[in-house]
Order: structure tokens, then C-alpha cells, then sequence
């Protein structure tokens, strides 16, 4: 049984920073890709940024340059360094990862940008 379980949202201000973790379990963390997606209410859930197995690298337009997912297999953790953030980054965060052709889903953690 996979588990991913996500750490590390909260009220920060715009232009402020978070750190969200994704603690994994129950798959081969080390050649997963593992990703980060996010849902804002009324939107649908959209592919944040996305790391490989090799370490390889994608990121949502609109998060270019202030975001950085990176991941630590001796942890079987992945990351997302979220800076100089807006109220558009405003969502529920939600790691993912993909097993036999399986989607699985974190519970979700809430990142509210508001001042």
C-alpha cells in the first residue's frame, strides 16, 4: 500500500516562503517519479513541478523560478521550496505517484498566501 503524507503548508504572506515534504511509503521511492500538484477552490487540480527517478525537472509556467522540487531517496522524501509567493499560489498541495499504473494521492496540505 502506498502512502504519501504532506507536511509543511500554512498562512504565509505574499512574497513570503514555505517548504513542503512528502514522506513516502510502500513503493520503490528511488525510481519513482514523484510530483506536486495543487487545487484552488473551483479549479481544477493542476501538475505543479515534477522530479524523476534521475533527477530531471518540470515546473508549471507560472511557478518558473520561484519554485524548486528536489528529493532525497535516503529519506524517501520529496520536497517543494515555494518562494516569493502570491495569492494565486493560494490551493490545497498534493504530492503524487504513480505504481502499476495506479495514481496515488496524498491527503493534501493547505498553502494560503494572504495578508
Amino acid at each position: 500500500q502506498v502512502q504519501l503524507v504532506e507536511s509543511g503548508g500554512g498562512l504565509v504572506q505574499p512574497g513570503g516562503s514555505l517548504k513542503l515534504s512528502c514522506a513516502a511509503s510502500g513503493t520503490i521511492f528511488s525510481i519513482s517519479t514523484m510530483a506536486w500538484y495543487r487545487q484552488a477552490p473551483g479549479n481544477e487540480r493542476e501538475l505543479v513541478a515534477r522530479i524523476t527517478n534521475s533527477g530531471s525537472t518540470m515546473y508549471l509556467d507560472s511557478v518558473k523560478g520561484r519554485f524548486t522540487i528536489s528529493r532525497d531517496n535516503a529519506k524517501n522524501t520529496v520536497y517543494l521550496q515555494m518562494n516569493t509567493l502570491k495569492p494565486d499560489d493560494t490551493a490545497v498541495y498534493y504530492c503524487n505517484t504513480w505504481k502499476f499504473g495506479n495514481p496515488y494521492w496524498g491527503q493534501g496540505t493547505q498553502v494560503t498566501v494572504s495578508s
